[in-house]
């Protein structure tokens, strides 16, 4: 089965593709690829990385803490210093610790929010966020080049590399707290104490938050942070189908909103306290507005083409610079690593902002949540009713469509594009965008995507409308050209 990089990494079903075997081939191609001439070594903030030393963390995923023990005894065995997570942690955190280590790459063994049989490897750069496109090539590169060489992966026992100091066990959390006390201002919530509930889905993000809080007041109650590699039997993922278990809880009194993290916990949702999903769009737009209105921080705001345009009316408000990019957050981090950025998101829920590192964190996010709630000392409720009669409404609504087989992208680009209507729902189509997919943007600033996942063969159909009718048709003609295209 051949293995293909994505956008930061691999994903496979565990015991399918996703196997020991495979597993020590990948890492034997990055510890290649990372000692290779091509691998980018330059400065970070400043510093040269180390270019012997691998930072390897792990989800909660069954056999990830085994997958990691693996990928640091083939790192070792290549020369390598391997920082090896005592316990479960987030991606973030792991991305936080390469940059704060000084590390030349991380490697963190996790499928993120995929459903449970699959895991998977995170490949980070230096600077704490996805590994570059170009590096994840050169990963393919050596992956193919020591397969056409018979060339097998090299191996050393876990104990001789522990007793040689090739592996170091280090625990990522109080590094990443100290920071996280930087962007974070814990002393608004500790006025105005907040009571709420945290769901971690089973996943790495478990403890975090409520860990991070102690001593501030705040009363939390943790839903689904024990051990569980089958997650429940739902994917980890923080949309509002699988969050009944926050709904219960918040309706039964544990708290007055939830906040949640997915599997590794680099995304973000949240619940009032009705009960209303309160999606990565509306979040993102509350913490541009909260970063500006009270912080007083200026800088570029960069979203995904799959991502609210109220982000687009507050910019233009505030006379903010505006970045739309393809899906992915990688596509993000680029801009946040080459100029000044305010913040960056996607409608997945990876979001994260100025004086952070360029990677997606529901952590730090889950805490901005508490902080905009204790400073506005209003419900989230409220809060997200004033976003939309201010900049709204906004209405969002996505599908996935089950595909047979992968479907190719620029022929159905081009179809798309060709078949572009003149109007949906009464609305002119003012505009057509390529940027991912197609893209048909109405005159009242409603859209229409239609873009195949980079990960699955899935097609995927998003809309934004200014009422739910025009949701409605917007989805329904989306669905119908989706099926057409394919």
């Amino acid at each position: 089965m051949p293995i293909h990089f994505g956008t930061d990494g691999w994903r496979a079903v565990i015991s399918d593709s996703f196997t020991f075997d495979n597993l020590r081939i990948v890492t034997q191609a990055i510890a290649d690829a990372v000692a290779s001439d091509h691998w980018d070594k330059s400065a970070n903030g400043g510093q040269v990385p180390d270019k012997n030393k691998i930072v390897v963390g792990y989800d909660t995923r069954f056999l990830s803490d085994r997958f990691a023990g693996e990928v640091a005894r083939v790192l070792a065995a290549n020369g390598f210093t391997v920082l090896l997570a005592q316990s479960d942690s987030p991606t973030p955190a792991i991305s936080f610790a390469v940059k704060n280590n000084n590390a030349i790459a991380g490697m963190m063994i996790t499928a993120s929010h995929n459903a449970p049989r699959y895991n998977g490897l995170k490949l980070k750069g230096a600077f704490g966020g996805s590994a570059l496109p170009e590096q994840c090539r050169r990963v393919e590169v050596y992956i193919n080049d020591n397969e056409e060489q018979a060339r097998g992966p090299n191996l050393m026992d876990f104990k001789k590399a522990r007793d040689a100091g090739l592996i170091q066990r280090f625990n990522p959390l109080p590094a990443y707290f100290e920071h996280m006390h930087e962007l974070i201002n814990t002393d608004i919530i500790a006025e105005n104490p907040q009571r709420f509930v945290v769901d971690a889905m089973y996943g790495s993000g478990r403890g975090v938050i409520k860990s991070f809080l102690q001593g501030t007041g705040c009363e939390i109650a943790e839903i689904r942070g024990e051990m569980n590699p089958g997650f429940g039997g739902v994917h980890p993922e923080p949309i509002a189908k699988y969050l009944g278990p926050l709904a219960s809880a918040v309706s039964s009194g544990m708290g007055n909103f939830g906040v949640v993290t997915d599997g590794d916990a680099d995304r973000i949702g949240a619940m009032d306290e009705r009960g209303n999903f309160v999606d990565p769009h509306k979040i993102m737009a509350l913490a541009l507005k909260y970063l500006v209105e009270k912080r007083g921080w200026t800088g570029a705001v960069v979203r995904t083409v799959s991502t609210t345009r109220m982000i687009d009316r507050l910019a233009k408000r505030y006379g903010l610079k505006l970045y739309e990019t393809p899906v992915g957050f990688n596509h993000i981090a680029d801009y946040m690593m080459k100029e000044d950025v305010l913040i960056g998101g996607e409608e997945s829920g990876g979001i994260s902002f100025k004086g952070h590192i360029p990677e997606g964190d529901g952590p730090i996010m889950g805490l901005l949540i508490v902080e905009m709630i204790a400073e506005a000392k209003k419900s989230l409720f409220e809060m997200v009713d004033d976003l939309l009669e201010d900049v709204g409404p906004a209405l969002y609504e996505r599908a996935d469509l089950r595909l047979s087989r992968p479907v190719a992208k620029a022929e159905m680009t081009e179809f798309l594009t060709l078949k572009a209507p003149s109007e949906i729902g009464g609305q002119k189509v003012a505009e057509i965008s390529q940027r991912d997919g197609v893209k048909y943007i109405m005159a009242d600033d409603s859209w229409l995507l239609i873009r195949p996942s980079g990960t699955e063969p899935v097609l995927r159909v998003y809309v934004e409308g200014r009422n739910a009718e025009m949701v409605k048709s917007l989805m329904a003609y989306g669905k119908t050209v989706a099926e057409s295209a394919v």
